[in-house]
């Protein structure tokens, strides 16, 4: 079946003469790479064609990976073929001219909870967007052109959605497709330097930051980032989001949670695990994800308490039926 999607997913691109390429909102280094790679083979490929990127905000730790050029006017969409990328439901699109176009795309591994698009390529299983786009490279490779740039900036989201290759999803499979970006002399240093070495602020803040984790009944690790201390601490909200990285190694704690107050006075979540599935907790708090890694949404502090009472309770069950698991 995903063989067949691909098939006219492809025939698709090589009918199309204008293809927007979109991601979701709060780009994380997947959906920047899976776009910004995509984009760079199409446009080595077929160089009559207009490709574009389209999106409306953009994460400041992947602007090594290059600019994304001139966005489509408006009139380009109602001819155009359409590619969202890495995003599981329409409303988390960062372009929400993408309804209008004449054909739309969705090329994703998130659950499949929420259906869009003319065509659909879901593959739950896999450890990340980029990994499905170099797969998708790989079948066509005898009318498709990689490039380092475009390599380069797929194999920077398969390092980081997968958690440098640990991550459930890792097989073999990835490493195949990784080490067929290897072959276009990505320059591995620069990457992984611009992507894991953090600002001595960054440092310092996570240090004292490291002072306030918390813990439930059962063992859920969890910090919360006001508003108020991003504010004094200099930190985007993209800075703020990735204490939740302080926790994943913490003995015990099979969940960890950071919850991350927005400027909109929404609460973001970020929720991570070994082991146990946090997607539907997140599906029970406007969000969703990945069976271990997935985001919510919650408007106050009571509604976030009542997320970690369940994520609580969520781990107690899970350790009633394997307490093998530390």
């Amino acid at each position: 079946m995903n063989e067949q999607i691909q098939d006219q997913i492809m025939a698709a691109i090589e009918a199309a003469k204008t293809i927007i390429i979109s991601r979701h909102k709060r780009p994380d280094g997947d959906a920047v790479g899976s776009t910004l790679g995509l984009f760079r083979i199409l446009k080595a490929s077929f160089p009559e064609k207009r490709v574009f990127l389209d999106n409306e905000d953009y994460a400041e730790y992947t602007a090594f990976l290059g600019d994304e050029g001139p966005h489509p006017a408006l009139e380009d969409y109602p001819d155009a073929l359409v590619i969202v990328i890495d995003t599981g439901t329409l409303e988390r699109i960062s372009n929400p001219r993408v309804t209008i176009a004449k054909t739309l795309i969705k090329i994703d591994h998130h659950i499949d909870n929420h259906p869009f698009g003319d065509l659909s390529w879901v593959e739950e299983e896999r450890s990340s967007a980029c990994e499905m786009i170099v797969s998708f490279f790989m079948r066509y490779e005898d009318r498709l052109k990689m490039t380092k740039e475009a390599a380069e900036a797929l194999y920077a989201g398969m390092v980081t959605d997968s958690g440098r290759f640990r991550y459930r999803g890792t097989n073999s499979d990835t490493m195949t497709a990784a080490a067929r970006l290897l072959k276009e002399d990505i320059d591995m240093e620069r990457l992984y330097a611009n992507l894991y070495m953090d600002d001595f602020r960054i440092v310092l803040f996570n240090a004292r930051l490291t002072e306030k984790i918390q813990r439930s009944d059962h063992g859920v690790a969890w910090l919360w980032v006001s508003k108020e201390l991003r504010e004094t601490e200099g930190l985007s909200l993209e800075e703020a989001s990735n204490v939740v990285s302080l926790m994943d190694s913490i003995r015990g704690s099979l969940i960890w949670l950071a919850f991350i107050e927005n400027d909109d006075d929404s609460i973001r979540v970020r929720l991570r695990s070994r082991f146990v599935e946090v997607e539907a907790l997140a599906g029970r708090y406007h969000g969703g994800g990945h069976a271990c890694a997935s985001g919510a949404t919650v408007y106050s502090r009571k509604e976030a308490m009542a997320l970690l009472n369940d994520a609580d309770q969520l781990l107690a069950d899970f350790r009633k039926e394997h307490p093998e698991y530390l």
